[in-house]
């Protein structure tokens, strides 16, 4: 094998999609913009640069969708998963990773690969034809001249929505007299103790205080970007302040689960927490805590949460606009432009959200693009699984389901990114959830508890199923 697959972009799903496809013989050329030109948003030259959060969010691969993808990627022998799995942080049920330890390690494996060739250059324009196999995995954060280039060849204006980051905070400047450790509901995750979270309380007047002032806070305007819409996922805490005086209490500042280890008779009206954004410990960062305020105002306001007075932070939190594509109408199910068919694309420009969402559909373009430059077949995994759902999401955009499990085309126009969920999934077939013997009355949240599980296990026996089955795909590795 001489003829290389070209990827175009070095974030979560570029590294990975490179990973994957040198793995399986395929020599490999990752052109990376960064070292070059940067970006609104990326801070460093590594691949796969954690721009948001520090949280690959839920590894319970039992009942949680998030955690089922974790376990598929792991499966697929993802970078991504072991790279955050050796450099993971305390945060409860949550896989979080010392993001620059993090992204340090996926670097190093990617440069030190011998099949893979990382060429620090800015892409223009779509890959010419001599060019062969490509993956475009430039991410949200596409530079304008490929957006530009990539509208022009299918016809589409550019959708896109706006993202946040969050602040974060030196650990040594929290008031640890006012804030205590705790996870919520004491639950213990990888690599935590049930503590894991800081913890911060408010009052009924404190809190209604910061909701005045957030709602009068001057912030960013972006006027040139008008009619983008916010990803709901990844709202800014004024957004959410703006949508109701009680959003925020019963969001990312709820009280649940939480006993004030300082006061413990008196319940918290609110909390916000910060979880532990390094493996030092010496940074946390504000969780849920996405915001466009301006910076003076954002020192000014979030000084107003107890225990964070005299809180010094280490990056402040800003908005960006994120661009994605319209990928039912333009990508077929092996995610192959169609009017250019050696072009793939991945990761969150196909309009999937979240950094592990991103480097799975990276998997599962190098996969295909591998199958195809070794003349094998390989059909997509099963709806039924994480990356199938997710999958199919992207290239068909929102699907309902009837009954016996077939689907019906709603409405592409509406497509917009998604988080993997189960609502993604196809439902159960006629008779697999059944009602536990000795139980007189089954209730809705068991119920629900026990379909996650079903979900789980099915897909994770497809998955491991779909893996098993590339026999071609494994002799090549």
């Amino acid at each position: 094998m001489t003829k290389p697959l070209h990827i175009i972009g070095g974030g979560l799903a570029g590294s990975e999609a490179a990973w994957q496809a040198a793995r399986l013989g395929i020599p490999v050329i990752l052109h990376e913009m960064r070292g070059v030109r940067g970006t609104d948003a990326h801070k460093t030259d590594h691949l796969a640069e954690l721009v948001c959060s520090n949280s690959f969010r839920s590894d319970d691969a039992t009942s949680n969708a998030v955690g089922v993808l974790h376990a598929e990627m792991r499966l697929a022998d993802s970078i991504v998963m072991a790279c955050g799995d050796a450099h993971q942080v305390p945060a409860g049920s949550a896989l979080a990773v010392d993001r620059d330890a993090f992204s340090a390690a996926v670097t190093r494996a990617i440069s030190d690969h011998p099949l893979i060739t990382v060429v620090r250059e800015e892409i223009t324009g779509l890959p010419p034809a001599d060019w062969g196999q490509t993956i475009i995995a430039t991410g949200p954060l596409t530079a304008p001249a490929l957006a530009d280039a990539i509208a022009h060849e299918t016809g589409q204006d550019s959708l896109a929505f706006f993202d946040a980051i969050a602040p974060i905070i030196h650990f040594d400047t929290v008031d640890l007299d006012t804030a205590w450790f705790q996870s919520r509901y004491d639950k213990v995750g990888p690599g935590g103790t049930g503590k894991d979270y800081l913890n911060c309380p408010m009052d009924e007047a404190q809190y209604n205080a910061f909701i005045d002032a957030l709602l009068a806070a001057e912030k960013t305007e972006f006027k040139q970007w008008e009619n983008v819409p916010y990803f709901d996922g990844c709202l800014p805490v004024e957004v959410m302040a703006e949508r109701g005086r009680e959003t925020l209490r019963h969001g990312p500042m709820k009280p649940m689960g939480l006993t004030n280890a300082h006061d413990p008779d008196n319940r918290p009206h609110a909390v916000v927490q910060l979880r532990q954004d390094n493996a030092l410990g010496t940074l946390y960062n504000m969780v849920g805590f996405q915001t466009k305020m301006k910076y003076g105002e954002q020192t000014r306001i979030l000084r107003m949460i107890p225990g964070l007075e005299e809180a010094e932070f280490a990056r402040l939190g800003g908005i960006h606009r994120n661009t994605y594509l319209n990928s039912p109408k333009i990508l077929d199910e092996w995610l192959r432009l169609k009017t250019r068919p050696q072009v793939r694309f991945a990761g969150q420009i196909t309009g999937c959200e979240g950094y592990i969402e991103s480097a799975s559909i990276g998997i599962l373009a190098a996969r295909f693009a591998a199958s195809e430059m070794l003349g094998t077949d390989l059909a997509p995994p099963p709806v039924t699984t994480a990356m199938g759902a997710l999958l199919h999401h992207i290239t068909t955009g929102h699907v309902s389901y009837d009954e016996d499990g077939t689907s019906n085309e709603r409405s592409r126009r509406s497509f917009q990114p998604m988080n993997v969920n189960f609502g993604l999934f196809p439902p159960l077939a006629d008779g697999e959830l059944k009602k536990p013997e000795g139980i007189k009355r089954w209730r809705g949240k068991e119920k629900q508890a026990a379909k996650k599980q079903l979900y789980a296990r099915r897909a994770l026996d497809g998955f491991a199923a779909w893996i098993d089955g590339q026999k071609a795909l494994q002799a090549a590795e």
